[in-house]
């Protein structure tokens, strides 16, 4: 594929606001998870015994008052995302040369404003209806997030939401790189936010998921994942000759259609994704430096990826999972970790993996727990959905 330039990245998360306040936790091992203290809406509910990863402030957090019509905690977190690293400025350069119409909007999410509705329905009025103040639709659809970004950015060209559960924001960076190729735009602001509920929650805890401590992926004694909340955003363009700064440089996409909820047991469809990317960038499995692995530290997914990754790559390779420090942050994993694998290019911090200390003798060697820093020319992203919904990413240096 021809490289996609990446003119400014950013992202929220636990750990702070910005990508400066991501790469400061990872070098100094720093998490983010904390005990659940998300409120519940149900009277008389506990909230869950877990630990989540919770953007500080997002409560207090308030979109200005032009933007009031698409008020929720999913979209005040999309606001506070869309304020740091340049991401504005870029926006506006890219509008200057292309114009607002040949600018794109492409966002993932897996649950969009559901927090919203679910407050609806624990506010019903007595005749059946939601409150006044909740009777917005453009809150209660899955496009929610994509509209309230079109209308906070003034961009008028195709405006898509990606909703593939855990690879969403992943999935954004090849649906920009197939509409700029088309001609149908010429860059295109990509992303995902995604923010907790009780949806989420008690959703995953159903499937037997949750963690009842911090996460610890690839540990022989993992037992499950920890939710976290995101937002995440990236402006992409055609690279020229004279770019020397990041790309992305392939994308790879698969589906096993093995299970709703589990992925396949040998791992073909992430194999075939990852086979994918590193055939667009024109790579071989040897020149990833660094793989940010999807690792939910599920018993059965960090198992199932670490199979195939051990099938693809040297044993040189530094794979590592993030989660330990954002949480899984859903269908923002896919910017969040992207926006990881970019800081890795560009300031050679390699992250090991938080909380796990125990290796388990089923994954190979390529996963590491311990921290590096060096130079690397590329990077690569997995990220894995339910239903086997995948999508790998490669990022390189021009």
């Amino acid at each position: 594929m021809a490289p996609l330039a990446i003119r400014a990245y950013t992202a929220t998360t636990a750990l702070g606001r910005g990508r400066d306040a991501q790469l400061r936790a990872l070098r100094e091992r720093r998490g983010g998870l904390r005990h659940n203290d998300l409120p519940v809406l149900a009277p008389g509910e506990e909230p869950l015994d877990c630990w989540i990863g919770r953007v500080e402030g997002l409560e207090d957090a308030a979109l200005p008052a032009e933007l009031a019509e698409w008020e929720c905690r999913n979209n005040r977190l999309a606001w506070l995302a869309l304020q740091h690293d340049g991401l504005r400025d870029a926006v506006a350069d890219a509008v200057a040369r292309h114009g607002a119409g040949r600018v794109a909007v492409i966002i993932g999410t897996s649950t969009a404003s559901i927090a919203a509705t679910e407050e609806g329905y624990a506010r019903l009025e007595p005749a059946g209806g939601f409150p006044a103040d909740l009777q917005r639709p453009m809150v209660h659809t899955p496009h929610s997030l994509g509209g309230f970004v079109q209308a906070a950015t003034g961009l008028r060209g195709p405006c898509v939401t990606v909703a593939t559960a855990c690879s969403s924001s992943a999935k954004v960076f090849a649906q920009a790189a197939r509409l700029i190729a088309a001609g149908v735009c010429d860059a295109a602001l990509v992303g995902g936010v995604d923010t907790l509920c009780g949806s989420v929650l008690f959703g995953f805890n159903s499937l037997q998921l949750v963690s009842p401590e911090p996460c610890r992926p690839f540990d022989a004694t993992r037992v499950g994942l920890s939710l976290g909340e995101a937002g995440g955003f990236a402006l992409v363009e055609r690279a020229t000759a004279d770019d020397a700064g990041l790309q992305l440089r392939g994308y790879g996409e698969s589906s096993d259609a093995h299970h709703m909820s589990a992925p396949h047991p040998q791992g073909l469809g992430a194999q075939l994704a990852m086979r994918d990317a590193l055939a667009r960038a024109d790579i071989g499995p040897d020149a990833i430096d660094y793989l940010n692995l999807h690792g939910t530290a599920t018993p059965a997914n960090d198992a199932v990826e670490a199979l195939a990754v051990s099938a693809l790559f040297p044993e040189s390779l530094h794979a590592s999972s993030t989660k330990g420090w954002t949480g899984h942050t859903l269908g923002a994993a896919g910017i969040v970790e992207s926006v990881i694998a970019l800081l890795a290019l560009e300031h050679g911090e390699l992250p090991g993996i938080l909380n796990s200390t125990t290796p388990d003798p089923a994954c190979g060697p390529q996963i590491r727990f311990d921290s590096a820093r060096r130079e690397i020319r590329y990077a690569m992203n997995n990220s894995f959905g339910f239903g086997g919904n995948n999508c790998s990413l490669v990022f390189g240096k021009a």
